[in-house]
């Protein structure tokens, strides 16, 4: 079953899912992320997502062949840019920035890696990519060149996914960004998700168990963890047991 059909199956079947954000610069050691790979077996990760805004080592395909031997969890880049494909993975987000208002990042970069994806035969999956401002500037930001949209109107970000969807985009990601202060809000989450019919994705500053729950009763479909994961790997446990105990 390709990956986008699984994403739709879940929220088709209002099930919950949980991904880990790896980023191979922030990988240590060979050693390192085989523990991290064990950690996300154990907790019943669904997907492992792999890429970074700012890639500045040329690791990614031995990262994502030692995932491959590792883990048969479904591998999934969230590119930073098209120098960030591989054919080592099962699907790419074909992210469009449409939080911001660089054409790069929503058509430009697009017209040159649609021909690279197609020839390395990877699964696209067209996705609304929306940065949030959560307290802290992140990279995604700076590197885009955009404004992320201010945390407190919700109604902005239903309108952008709203007019998304209605462009065709058939995926929505809500992203603090790595480092977030605080997590996407729940009134947020909510408004999207009401004004949309595709998979939500929520990602950044997502660190308990308790701001794991509340995004996902606000109609989050999969979590994204990333930095909490980083910093404490072992705190993957808790927050894989807010989905164990919906």
């Amino acid at each position: 079953m390709s990956i986008g059909r699984q994403f739709s199956e879940l929220r088709a079947k209002g099930q919950k899912a949980l991904a880990v954000l790896l980023d191979p610069d922030k990988l240590g050691e060979q050693e390192d992320l085989s523990h991290i790979l064990q950690l996300a077996n154990s907790c019943k990760v669904d997907f492992l997502f792999i890429g970074g805004s700012l890639m500045v080592e040329d690791h990614l395909n031995r990262v994502l062949r030692q995932i491959r031997s590792e883990s048969s969890l479904p591998l999934i880049l969230f590119p930073g840019s098209v120098n960030q494909l591989s054919s080592e993975v099962d699907a790419v987000l074909f992210l469009s920035l449409i939080s911001g208002r660089n054409a790069d990042l929503l058509i430009g970069q697009h017209v040159i890696a649609a021909p690279q994806i197609k020839a390395l035969g990877i699964e696209p999956i067209s996705t609304g990519y929306m940065l949030v401002d959560c307290g802290t500037p992140t990279t995604a930001s700076y590197i885009s060149g955009t404004l992320p949209i201010p945390y407190n109107k919700p109604e902005i970000a239903a309108a952008t996914a709203m007019a998304g969807e209605m462009l065709g985009l058939s995926c929505f990601y809500l992203d603090g960004g790595s480092g977030a202060a605080r997590p996407v809000s729940a009134n947020m989450i909510s408004a999207v998700r009401k004004s949309v019919k595709g998979p939500l994705i929520v990602g950044g500053g997502i660190q308990t168990h308790e701001q794991a729950q509340t995004a996902w009763n606000a109609g989050a479909d999969i979590l994204v963890v990333g930095t909490a994961f980083e910093k404490d790997p072992e705190r993957l446990f808790d927050i894989s047991g807010a989905k164990a105990a919906r």
